[in-house]
């Protein structure tokens, strides 16, 4: 079990933050992200999700344009803004990542189920990635204001990445959180059968 600690910095204390800390975030630590969040599972280990690290400012500058009005400062001010996308072609890499059986075949020339496991699990490993940000002792936003057809023409233009959502990553500002919103409780959303 992990420590009260732990809990509250993955879980409990953890935030979704709108504003940052003017402290910039190292190399290090985005590299620290992905060796943590590329260990989560997905379906046949296909490893869909291809992560954007945006930091400078004509990144920047190139993102802005497809953001919804809400998402401007929020996205401008964070040390890095990372678009967290999947791979149309991800089974590709199957022949490596899931070697003991032909799970290429699963996929290729099936547009609708790649599309469906590509979205579904890099969104997996996207909530992995959040977990890892805030394991290193970052802070994130996630965010889905965003024009995805536009951004993926800019960011992605051979058409083979497509975006899912966006998170700013760095250290937040916790006088600009907002007071945290009500949860389910275990009986409205579980049952035990």
């Amino acid at each position: 079990m992990l420590t009260d600690d732990a809990l509250d910095t993955l879980f409990r204390e953890a935030r979704s933050h709108n504003g940052w800390l003017d402290q910039d975030i190292s190399e290090d630590q985005i590299n620290q992200i992905y060796e943590l969040m590329k260990f989560g599972p997905t379906a046949a280990n296909t490893c869909p999700a291809r992560i954007t690290f945006i930091r400078s400012t004509e990144a920047k500058d190139k993102l802005k344009p497809h953001l919804d009005e809400g998402n401007i400062e929020k996205s401008m001010s964070a040390p890095a803004v990372a678009i967290i996308s999947y791979d149309t072609e991800f089974y590709e890499k199957l022949d490596y990542l899931f070697p003991h059986t032909d799970a290429k075949s699963w996929y290729e020339g099936k547009p609708d189920k790649i599309t469906a496991v590509g979205s579904m699990n890099a969104t997996l490993q996207g909530a992995y990635f959040m977990m890892a940000v805030r394991s290193v002792g970052l802070d994130c936003g996630p965010m889905g204001g965003f024009n995805a057809e536009t951004l993926d023409q800019a960011f992605f233009p051979d058409g083979k990445t497509k975006s899912i959502f966006i998170c700013g990553i760095g250290y937040g500002d916790k006088t600009q959180i907002f007071p945290r919103s009500p949860r389910l409780g275990f009986d409205e959303a579980c049952e035990i059968i």
